[in-house]
Parts: C-alpha cells; sequence; structure tokens
C-alpha cells in the first residue's frame, strides 16, 4: 500500500496525513504537520518514501508500548498467543479467560497476515489492540445497561437538566430547540419546560420576566418527541413549570396527548395502583410532572368524562424565607418556578410572603400521573403527609442547608419521595453548582444547565455514562434501606473502602495549547476524586516543558476512597501558565467503580464535552477492596 502512494514520487502533508489513517494510525493533524515539518529534510514541502517510514515510526512506536511488548515477547519480535494471554492474566486482569481469547485478539488486531496465520502477534498488532476500545479505562460492562430496572423510580439517580431551552445566560440569551435535542441525546431524562401564554391562544416557553426568546410549546414537544428515546429506552419526564392560564393549559394538554400518543403516561399502571414503578415498567414512556388536583383513583374515575373547561383553585402558604432571595433581591423576579416560593419585593426591598391561588386545568392535571410537584415544606411533614406519586424540587441553597444539618432525614426522605434540587436564581450566567453534595445524600433529580461547560457537567456526564448512559443509575444499597445508618458526613463503619493506584504513564497526541504555533504545550495533570467529603483529593504531576506530543511522566498515585460506590475519578490535562492561570486542554471523568485494571486508555473530551481523540492518556490501574 504504501509503495503505491509513492509510485508518482514525494507526497505532500494532506497525503501524509491521509496514508497515516488509511494505515490505522489515528493521528491528530497538528501532530502530523509539526512531525513532517520536521521530517521535511529539503522543506519542499513533499517527503519521499523513507522519510514517511520515519514519521509513522515516530507516531507508531511508542516507547512505553515497545517496553510493554518486549517483556512478554520471548523473542522480541512477536508475541505467540501463550504470551499474549499470560500478558493478559498478570497485567489486563482479564476476567474472560476463555482458551481462544489470545486467538480472537490476534485474528482481530494483527495486520500481517503471515503472522496472524502463524497465530503470533507483531508489534503493529500489539499496539493496535492497545488503542481499541477493549483496553478503554472505561469497563466495557458499564457500557450497557446492568443494573437491575425493576426497583421503583425513587431508586434511581436520574439525568435531570434545568431550564433546558436556554443555550446561553438565564436573561437576555436566545431559547433554543437544540437545548432539548442535545440534552435528549445526552440521556437526559428530566426536561424542564417553563410555560407561559402566548399570543392567539398558544403557549409559549421562556424564562419568563426575563429578555430571553421564546419557543412555541407545542415545537418544544414535537422534538422531545422526536428524540425522546435515541438514547436510552427508558422514561422521560417533563417537569413543567407552569405559570399559563387554564385555557392555554388545556391547549398544553391537547399538544401532549396529540403529539406524544400512546407514548404518554395518562394513567396509573394496573400492577402500580399505591408505588411508583420501574424504569423497566415505564419503558418508552413520557411523564408530565405538575401540580395536580386529586388522587390517582379520582383521575381514572373521571376519565371519559368530559374535563374540558373544568378548572380547579387551591390555595398554597409560603412558609419559609428562600435563602436565595436574600442572597439577591434584584433577582427575586427570576424565581418563576410555579413549585417555589411566591415572593413579590416591596418598597424596602424585602421579601413579602403571601398565600397565593393556584389554578389548575383539569385536563392538565388528569395526566400528571406518578410525579406530581408539591411544595417541600419539612421532612416532618413529608413523613406524615407526602403520597407516593408527589415529588419535591429545592433550591441548592436550602437543600445545601439540609444537607448538613438533617443529612440523615435528607436521605430518608429521597429513600421514598423523588427529590429535585435546581440552581439558585443569582445563577444568572446559567453557572452550576457541584451536583455530587446532593447525589451523595440520594438527591434523584440533580438539574444542571446543560450548555454550560465545567466542572459540574464533567461530573454529570461521568456519573451518567454508567448503566449504559441510560440516564437511570440505581442508587447503592445504603441509600435505599430504610434501616440506613450512612451519612455522607462521617466514615461510615460498615463501608468497604478502596485503595485505588494509578501510574500514569504518558500523554498520547495531547492537544497543543491555542497559545503555540506549533505542536507544543507544557503539560501536566489533575486526578481528581469526588464523592463523599472524606474522599475528596486532588493531585497533580509534574510538567513536561513544550512536548504535547508524547509526554512521559511514569508517576504514581494512591487514593484511599472509604464510600466506592459514589466516587467518580477526574483526569484533567492542562497547560502550565505563569500569568493568566493553567489552559484547559482536556479531561475525562468515570465512576471509579467503572475503572479497568491494567494498562488502560483515558480518552480526552473537550470542555465542551466533545472528543479530542486521539488525545488520551496512558496509565496503569489497580485497586484492592
Amino acid at each position: 500500500m504504501i509503495r503505491d502512494e509513492f509510485k508518482g514520487g514525494k507526497i505532500n502533508l494532506e497525503k501524509t496525513h491521509r496514508l497515516l489513517e488509511k494505515l490505522d494510525i489515528p493521528c491528530n493533524y497538528t501532530h502530523v504537520k509539526s512531525i513532517f515539518k520536521d521530517n521535511d529534510r529539503l522543506k519542499q514541502g513533499r517527503i519521499t518514501i523513507e522519510e514517511f517510514r520515519s514519521i509513522y515510526r515516530i507516531i507508531a512506536h511508542r516507547e512505553e508500548i515497545v517496553e510493554i511488548f518486549n517483556t512478554y515477547s520471548g523473542n522480541q519480535k512477536f508475541l505467540f498467543e501463550k504470551n499474549l494471554l499470560e500478558f493478559l492474566k498478570q497485567e489486563q486482569y482479564a476476567l474472560d479467560m476463555r482458551k481462544n481469547i489470545a486467538f480472537e485478539i490476534i485474528q482481530k488486531y494483527e495486520p500481517i497476515e503471515e503472522v496472524k496465520k502463524a497465530h503470533q502477534m507483531s508489534f503493529e498488532g500489539f499496539t493496535r489492540y492497545m488503542g481499541s476500545p477493549e483496553c478503554l479505562v472505561f469497563k466495557t460492562d458499564c457500557t450497557e445497561v446492568y443494573q437491575d430496572m425493576n426497583h421503583p423510580l425513587n431508586d434511581y439517580f436520574i439525568s435531570s437538566s434545568h431550564n433546558t431551552y436556554l443555550i446561553s445566560d438565564q436573561l437576555l440569551g436566545p431559547s433554543d430547540i437544540w437545548g432539548y435535542v442535545s440534552a435528549l441525546v445526552k440521556g437526559c431524562r428530566c426536561l424542564e419546560i417553563d410555560c407561559w401564554d402566548g399570543s392567539q391562544n398558544e403557549p409559549v416557553v421562556y424564562h419568563g420576566y426575563t429578555l430571553t426568546s421564546k419557543l412555541l410549546f407545542k415545537t418544544v414537544i414535537q422534538a422531545i418527541h422526536k428524540y425522546a428515546f435515541i438514547a436510552s429506552d427508558y422514561p422521560v419526564v417533563l417537569s413543567l413549570e407552569n405559570h399559563c392560564s387554564p385555557s392555554q393549559q388545556e391547549v398544553m394538554a391537547d399538544i401532549l396527548q396529540s403529539v406524544f400518543g400512546d407514548t404518554l403516561l395518562s394513567d396509573m399502571l394496573d400492577d402500580f395502583p399505591d408505588k411508583l414503578p420501574s424504569p423497566e415498567a415505564l419503558k418508552f414512556k413520557v411523564l408530565v410532572r405538575n401540580k395536580k388536583i386529586g388522587s390517582l383513583r379520582e383521575t381514572r374515575e373521571r376519565k371519559g368524562s368530559d374535563k374540558h373547561g373544568q378548572v380547579e383553585e387551591y390555595e398554597e402558604v409560603d412558609q419559609d424565607v428562600d435563602e436565595e432571595i436574600k442572597e439577591s433581591k434584584a433577582l427575586a423576579v427570576l424565581e418563576d418556578d410555579s413549585e417555589k416560593e411566591s415572593e413579590t419585593i416591596s418598597a424596602a426591598g424585602l421579601p413579602l410572603f403571601k398565600r397565593r391561588r393556584v389554578k389548575v386545568a383539569m385536563a392538565l392535571s388528569d395526566l400528571v400521573i406518578y410525579t406530581k410537584a408539591e411544595k417541600f415544606r419539612s421532612f416532618q411533614h413529608s413523613r406524615l403527609y407526602q403520597q407516593f406519586n408527589e415529588t419535591n424540587s429545592i433550591g441548592e441553597t436550602e437543600a445545601r442547608k439540609l444537607s448538613k444539618l438533617k443529612a440523615h432525614e435528607f436521605i430518608l426522605h429521597t429513600m421514598k419521595f423523588i427529590t429535585r434540587i435546581y440552581p439558585k436564581a443569582t445563577r444568572a450566567d446559567s453557572s452550576n453548582f457541584n451536583p455530587q453534595e446532593f447525589w451523595n445524600i440520594g438527591c434523584q433529580m440533580v438539574a444542571l444547565n446543560f450548555q454550560t461547560p465545567g466542572l459540574p457537567m464533567d461530573l454529570q456526564n461521568g456519573k451518567f455514562l454508567d448503566n449504559g448512559s441510560s440516564g437511570y443509575i440505581l442508587k447503592p444499597q445504603f441509600l435505599r434501606d430504610s434501616k440506613t445508618l450512612f451519612s455522607p458526613n462521617k466514615i461510615p463503619r460498615y463501608s468497604n473502602p478502596v485503595t485505588l493506584t494509578i501510574r500514569l504513564i504518558s500523554g498520547i497526541q495531547l492537544p497543543p495549547s491555542n497559545h503555540s504555533s506549533s505542536n507544543k504545550a507544557d503539560t501536566l495533570v489533575i486526578l481528581e476524586t469526588f464523592g463523599v467529603p472524606n474522599d475528596q483529593m486532588k493531585q497533580q504531576t509534574r510538567v513536561i516543558k513544550k512536548n504535547a506530543f508524547s509526554p512521559k511522566w511514569n508517576e504514581t498515585f494512591t487514593f484511599i476512597i472509604h464510600v466506592p460506590e459514589l466516587a467518580l475519578m477526574r483526569f484533567v490535562v492542562e497547560n502550565q501558565g505563569l500569568i493568566a492561570g493553567n489552559e484547559f486542554l482536556g479531561q475525562y471523568t468515570l465512576p471509579v467503580l467503572c475503572m479497568n485494571k491494567g494498562y488502560r486508555r483515558v480518552p480526552l473530551f473537550s470542555k465542551m464535552g466533545e472528543s479530542l481523540e486521539p488525545a488520551a492518556l496512558f496509565i496503569y490501574v489497580w485497586y484492592i477492596r
């Protein structure tokens, strides 16, 4: 193949890049350009076949892989099947050690036919295997739905977004259908929709009392219908922040029924009259979360009757001062969720609390089945009066205070009732809080602004990689057991800690610095664990100067993780900066219990969550439990 490409003589940079890709050598164009320049001896922009082979060796023959290969190869030329088996057993902790596993790997990755027929593996084949999905740090088992999906909904963490229609800030930015599509494609299962009266009796979606643009409710629902089950088969919850008049609520109900049809859950399931169904029982179903009048049985009894025109009104009393309004009275008007405190700003600038009347059209109310929105008053009130199908929304400030003062009560509450945590109003820039603190106490729907990149969304994306990226993750037993003594603020006596050791060996074609005219960066890696407070830890490598192509660290880091069931590991690659701080180059986050042992590749993602392939870290992982 190579000689054919050079029949016309020399080849240029673009052809060099294409030829490397034809040879299954993943390569970053910027790095190829720099290496091409170094090997173009006559500086004519064209290279000979010998110069191409030199470039190939630089990119494909990584020293750290050569060292591993030579350790297990008797003649340092080929691996026999028995050598490969020994490597899989000793280094990769392979559980699948069936007799023909080595044969299958050779057949799959060895490019030289003669070597393959001899049941051997060349260095090229071994390199391809080490760069394959089989050697990723993320366990293959975790890429499938492997957890028991027959528990009630309240037993799961559910991927949830906040103000999903916004793709920028909370005050002036545009609303866009892409917000919903993007979230659903990422596996989000709970979408927030702020609904307001529009002209010509058409409800609209936008952030009330702000200058954000408006979308038609019908257009939003049509987009959700199209993309709801692309990433996951499991139920989608539409969390309606409903500010519409009864007449436009009826329009909403008609739209929901006509667009979703049988997909919309509009009656309780016969097997679940007094408990929440499971994700399995609700596959391919859309649930509406909104205020509801009366019980599920009353809803069923009304079936078939003419509900249009019927409106019920009830009083909701606001009792507690919301901390987030204290923080910014000027932004109090942004607290537009119908379940949240109803405040106005007095002449003195103080919140005024009042009784308010909530009007709910029966047609919309009757579409609310297992996800009725109910104002949270206190844990005691919920214990005494809250029904199994009632869910709560709690602002991050109040939730944080409760998690510190009453962590155990909070956990007992989230065992029984789906609890949604939303960002405080002062986050006008659509910034996010750290979701980990609320997962630690079992909150099912920790809603983030999906459009805003950064640490919180890295944790969100990393956590929900698990269980086949289905958007549902079964909570650990200690967050489901009513007799639990667990509290995230104390190291539990029953915990089964993990001692996790990671040898960070090297970087593979890391993204160059934006400040570099070539392929250089002063690279360092930060390793962080997130979980209960005792499991929060950050360590970092030394800086490798002017090398983003193949920096080598060979540094070892150890983490003792007390509650591994809740822990996440985050790898961050940075370019050291002296004045403006370090420059982010890439990151990868995953659950600790989804980490493979052995020599593994850590793929890297951009700030916006896009793959930076072939950029990666090469590590060795082992842990004792």
